[in-house]
Formats: C-alpha cells, sequence, structure tokens
C-alpha cells in the first residue's frame, strides 16, 4: 500500500463494497497508529460526526455519516486503464484463430482501439493514470460509464475525457465529484475536455442546483442531463450562456421546492422535462390568463408529473398553456373526478389539454377527444348555466374550466336533457372539524378546519405545505383523540383520514424536520 500523507484528505476510497471521501489522516488518541477518518456516501454506515472523546477531528456533510477506518481496510483504486485492462481482458485461445501469432497483449489493444463504449461501472477507477496512454489505447469511445468509481473530482474526469476526443455520452452516477478552489471561478476551463459531450448522467451525486449551474460551462453543447436523486431543493434560473442547448432533463426524485421548476422555463430547447416524485403539488404561469398561451417553456413537448401530489384540476389548467406539449404523464397524483372513477379522469384530462396526444403512455385518438370534449361538456353543462352560460359567464367558472368556451363553441351548447349530473364521492360531504397543533413551535398558534373524512393524508401535507412553507416531504403528523393520551401515526399519505380512524374533533400534531 501507498504511504499516506495529509494529501490523501478529499480522495476517495472503497471498503467492503461502500463508498466513502477521506476528511482526516492522522492519530487518533488514545490509540495507536494512523486512522482515515471518513466520511461515507451512505450515511446509514456511518457512526459519529468526526468526534472521538470530545475532540473533533473532521465533519461530514451529512451528520452521523462519518467513522474510522485503519487505511489497510481500504482501497484507493487504480488508474483508468489497469481497470480496463482487467475488465476487458480477452483470452487469446478464444479470440484468435491458428493463422494470427499476436499476443494476447496486442489483441487486447486491438480490440480496446476499436472500442466505441467503455463500462466501469462499480470498478475502483480513480484517475486517468499516465499521461497520453488512454488516447493511445481507447481513442474511439463514444460512450463511457464511470459511475460509482473512486473519482473525486472533475479534474480527473477531464483527465480522462480529453483523452477521448469522440465521446458522446457520459455516466457518472453514484460519485461525489468535487471542483478545485482553481476551478471554481473558471470552470469552463476543462470545457475542452467535454467538447463533443452531448450526454450526461449525474444520478444520486448529492449534488445540489448550485454545484450543477457552477460546472455548467464545462458542458458547451450537452442535450441530455439526468440528475435523478439528488438534493436539489431551490434552483434559479442558470443564466443566459447556460443549457442553451438542453433538451432533455431529468430531475426525478429530488425535493424541489415549489416555484423552483419555473427557474427552467427561459431554457430555448428544453423539449423533455422529468419532475416525477419531487412533491410537486401546483405550478403557476403567471404571464397567460386561464385559456391562454404562456411564453414559459417555449419548446416543452413531454412532461413526467407521475408520484407526486397535484390534487387541483387548476394545475391541470395550466399545463394547457403550455403551447408545445403533446405528452403528459401523471398517473399516481391525488386528481380525482368529480364521480370518482379513473374513465372519468381520463377524459377530464384530454378535454382540458387540448394539444396532448400522448397521456399517461397512451395514444389520445381523434375519437377519444371527441368523446372525453363532449362527455365534459355534459358533465358541467349545469355549472355553466348556473354561472350564466347563457349570457355573462362568472370569472370564476372561467377559471375553473378555461376551455369549455371554446367546446361550446366546437360541439354547441348542451342540451338540458342530455346534461349529466357529476356523482359526488360517498364521503365528499362528510366534513369533521380537525384541530391542527404545533408541538415543537409553541408559538405558533393552533387553527381548526373542517375537512373531508375521505380527504389523503398527503393532500393535509400539501395544505400545510402551503401554510408553513415548508415541503410537504419533511411533515410529519400524528393524531390524538379525547378519548385517549394515545399518539398514533399519519404514515400512510396515500390513505384518507377515515383509514387513519381520525374523528370529528381530534388534533393532528404536526412535526418537521
Amino acid at each position: 500500500m501507498e504511504p499516506l500523507s495529509e494529501d490523501a484528505v478529499g480522495r476517495r476510497v472503497s471498503c467492503r463494497e461502500e463508498r466513502a471521501t477521506v476528511r482526516y489522516v492522522g492519530p487518533v488518541p488514545p490509540t495507536k497508529g494512523v486512522w482515515l477518518g471518513v466520511e461515507w456516501d451512505d450515511p446509514e454506515r456511518g457512526k459519529h460526526d468526526g468526534v472521538h472523546e470530545g475532540v473533533q477531528y473532521f465533519t461530514c456533510s451529512v451528520p452521523g455519516a462519518g467513522s474510522f477506518v485503519r487505511p489497510f481496510k481500504v482501497s484507493f483504486g487504480l488508474d483508468f486503464l489497469s481497470v480496463v485492462h482487467q475488465v476487458y481482458h480477452v483470452d487469446r485461445d478464444e479470440e484468435l484463430s491458428e493463422e494470427i501469432s499476436l499476443s494476447s497483449r496486442q489483441w487486447d489493444h486491438l480490440s480496446l482501439e476499436n472500442r466505441s463504449s467503455i463500462i466501469l461501472n462499480g470498478f475502483e477507477v480513480n484517475g486517468a493514470g499516465e499521461d497520453g496512454a488512454i488516447r493511445k489505447t481507447t481513442p474511439n469511445v463514444r460512450w463511457l460509464d464511470l459511475s460509482s468509481t473512486l473519482i473525486g473530482g472533475w479534474e480527473d474526469v477531464a483527465a480522462i475525457t480529453e483523452q477521448m476526443e469522440a465521446l458522446e455520452g457520459l455516466q457518472l452516477s453514484l460519485n461525489r465529484l468535487q471542483l478545485t478552489s482553481d476551478l471554481t471561478s473558471d470552470p469552463a476551463r476543462l470545457a475542452k475536455a467535454f467538447l463533443h459531450l452531448t450526454t450526461l448522467v449525474l444520478n444520486e451525486c448529492a449534488l445540489c442546483w448550485t454545484q450543477v449551474v457552477q460546472c455548467a460551462p464545462m458542458w458547451p453543447k450537452l442535450e441530455v442531463l439526468g440528475l435523478e436523486g439528488n438534493k436539489i431543493r431551490s434552483m434559479s434560473p442558470p443564466g443566459s450562456d447556460l443549457f442553451q442547448t438542453l433538451k432533455t432533463l431529468n430531475l426525478s426524485r429530488n425535493p424541489l421546492e415549489q416555484d423552483s421548476v419555473l427557474a427552467l422555463s427561459s431554457l430555448p430547447r428544453l423539449k423533455q422535462l422529468d419532475l416525477s416524485e419531487t412533491g410537486l403539488t401546483s405550478v403557476h404561469f403567471s404571464d397567460a390568463g386561464p385559456g391562454e398561451e404562456t411564453g414559459m417553456f417555449p419548446a416543452l413537448k413531454s412532461l413526467n408529473l407521475k408520484h407526486n401530489h397535484v390534487s387541483e384540476w387548476r394545475v391541470v389548467d395550466e399545463l394547457d398553456k403550455l403551447r408545445s406539449l403533446v405528452q403528459l404523464s401523471c398517473r399516481e397524483n391525488p386528481l380525482k373526478a368529480p364521480d370518482g372513477k379513473h374513465k372519468t379522469r381520463t377524459q377530464l384530462l384530454i378535454a382540458k389539454l387540448r394539444r396532448v396526444q400522448q397521456l399517461d403512455n397512451s395514444q389520445v385518438g381523434p375519437d377519444e377527444r371527441k368523446g372525453a370534449e363532449q362527455d365534459y361538456v355534459k358533465l358541467f353543462g349545469e355549472a355553466w348555466l348556473a354561472a350564466g352560460g347563457r349570457s355573462q359567464l362568472s370569472p370564476d367558472f372561467i377559471a375553473d374550466h378555461p376551455r369549455y368556451q371554446d367546446l361550446i363553441r366546437k360541439y354547441g351548447a348542451p342540451e338540458e336533457g342530455s346534461m349529466k349530473k357529476p356523482e359526488p364521492f360517498a364521503l365528499k360531504n362528510q366534513l369533521i372539524k380537525i384541530c391542527f397543533e404545533f408541538p415543537e413551535d409553541p408559538e405558533r398558534s393552533s387553527f381548526e378546519k373542517r375537512l373531508p373524512v375521505s380527504m389523503e393524508v398527503q393532500k393535509v401535507k400539501g395544505l400545510l405545505q402551503r401554510l408553513l412553507k415548508v415541503p410537504a416531504t419533511e411533515l410529519s403528523l400524528s393524531y390524538t383523540s379525547p378519548k385517549g393520551d394515545t399518539e398514533f401515526q399519519l404514515d400512510k399519505d396515500l390513505k384518507s383520514l377515515k383509514f387513519h380512524s381520525i374523528e370529528d374533533g381530534d388534533t393532528v400534531l404536526v412535526r418537521w424536520s
């Protein structure tokens, strides 16, 4: 094993297949010898925050993710080509005919020279190695997968990729990549290493938006960016000179703040956007009124909103403002039709979204659209009449049904005999009074609210999120009853208040991290 010094701080290591970053090298009295203080990628693997017997030896970005380990228990990895030759070793007896008298090493070199992809996912690559050797050995690589390696910085990545002049796609998921201090002010210095890169995947790299924007000048021609499962919360506009070529962006499984997504609205070529599992409850395009087109997201054609907390139909009306939207995925959202039927929900989505051609991976044909729009007209015909549809339509009805007047002009006003009356949910009108209290914030006043017993817990969290300005994902709810002192957890977000046996007069206790 190579001698250790303080230069090892910041390097990536593996220990029993777990990845970590070295935060400290040195003694830890009263024990003898050298220790490594490491911060684990998986915080559950840690034991402390770098403190031993009251002494702070290092700090962790995630509380409790630190440990001390002996150097002989970890691996600092190997250079790129050493790992490549291990992974892509070609057996001479299998690959060479009797007429070809080349050594195994020569044949390996020839096969690597012609490879268009190199996959080193999970291998312990720690850097480029000898200068220029990669350019000679793997010059034609177009796709490179370096996920879950021991590379710790963008300079190390660039030292590899700058030798692959044909590189178009790069997978770097499950790494912890840092910019050195001298690169922070001028990351564009590394742009020549990613000159032809069009696809970059950085899933589960513990990144925030500031880090992404900071690195963006390195990727001048990027078209596809994967950022799934990071720590992106608040986003600000990236600037007029960044991400101008970006067409596809995946932000799935990031705890986004509600309005942050609008920071991306000026990207001129963004066509596909994945916002699934981000806790999204609403979206509002303030530059356009009901039924109008927004100037935001001008090129957006495909939007994924699956597994979110969208429950208001006005969110769907907002999406109809997107001038280019033709594909939408919105399964696993608490968005319900007045009669509670899935078929009616689908019809309402089709009727409200005039341009959508594919909904939840199913094509919307002309006949299906016509039927959905006609049924929509019938379903809300009585409400239209009551709102002054024959004369001056009320602003509230227009806000709830911005497409309705267009559909009247298209199909004609509904006849009274054909109008459908929305069937209410069986529990819709069963309201219960609930008191909300905040045991960890005594200065915040409690309040009472009447809610449908059929309301799902995640919708209650959405209501509290708007009130408290705290992400729904950080809210923890429980309740007590006047009948006893036991505290019951509201831990099933997709289940109703009735499912959790909440009754009129109960108290919901609201906590957040």
